[in-house]
């Protein structure tokens, strides 16, 4: 079956208002940035999304909080987007913040069928006794906490422990990016690009990749797939110069080989390493 679809916008056409969003990447790596801006131009709204964060204030899922389209967001990290913070602090976003790991076995169970598992993870918080702030009013008051979660305590290697139940998630749209894709759906992603990718596409119930390199069944070792076909609906083949498009969310640099030592020093200096 072939599942290319001709342009980006048509891939995300009949997403609605509303509905819930898996979007894959990590920080800014592998995020997929052109089915992203496909919706900003749609004007679709009042979206939940499922993202280990929501890009920085110009690029990925960032662009959509600030034209105010994300009405909901359960992510584990945040920091980067001060626009994020804004809204949430003023009452204009509801955030579930779930721990990294928790966010991933989540996602993991919905795309597998299980609709709930036990984590360690957060017993003894309020992850697991509820109280966590969800949403605050204009005026800074908690108006929606997380509940609390079921408990059960099991037999270990190390004696009884208690552990925390967590529910899984099903969107109802998966976006993701991959380095290679074939017309069936089958994905490879690219190194670190591979982080949420395909946890993302498991956990949606229409799930659409955009492709940096489209190739043709039977092209893609199977050995090397990470994201089998089945759980891909739609591919969208990306030009060269939208594979191309790619931000740095942070760049370090060091000094050349054979720089001046006066650059290590004035380096040093700058970030307060100077002794």
């Amino acid at each position: 079956m072939d599942k290319v679809v001709s342009s980006a916008a048509d891939a995300v056409a009949d997403i609605p208002d509303g509905a819930t969003l898996a979007v894959g990447g990590f920080g800014l790596s592998g995020i997929p940035s052109v089915l992203i801006d496909a919706l900003l131009d749609a004007g679709t709204s009042d979206l939940e999304a499922v993202s280990n964060n929501c890009g920085v204030d110009e690029w990925g899922l960032g662009k959509l909080l600030f034209a105010k389209r994300i009405r909901r967001m359960i992510s584990s990290y945040v920091g980067e987007n001060k626009e994020f913070a804004r809204q949430y602090l003023s009452g204009e976003l509801e955030v579930e913040l779930t721990p990294q790991g928790t966010l991933a076995e989540r996602m993991r169970a919905g795309g597998s069928g299980i609709p709930g598992f036990y984590t360690a993870t957060g017993v003894g918080t309020q992850v697991a006794e509820g109280g966590l702030p969800w949403k605050y009013d204009t005026e800074g008051n908690v108006i929606v906490s997380s509940p609390p979660k079921e408990t059960k305590v099991f037999a270990t290697a190390e004696g009884e422990k208690e552990y925390v139940l967590e529910e899984a998630i099903v969107a109802d749209f998966g976006l993701v990016r991959a380095w290679k894709g074939d017309r069936h759906g089958n994905l490879v992603y690219r190194q670190s690009a591979r982080n949420f990718n395909p946890l993302a596409a498991m956990c949606g119930r229409v799930t659409i990749a955009e492709v940096e390199e489209l190739v043709e069944p039977g092209e893609l070792d199977p050995n090397d797939i990470h994201t089998p076909g089945v759980y891909v609906q739609r591919v969208v083949a990306l030009t060269p110069e939208q594979a191309a498009d790619k931000r740095i969310e942070k760049t370090t640099t060091r000094p050349r080989p054979g720089a001046p030592d006066e650059a290590l020093v004035d380096d040093a200096a700058t970030h307060g390493l100077g002794g």
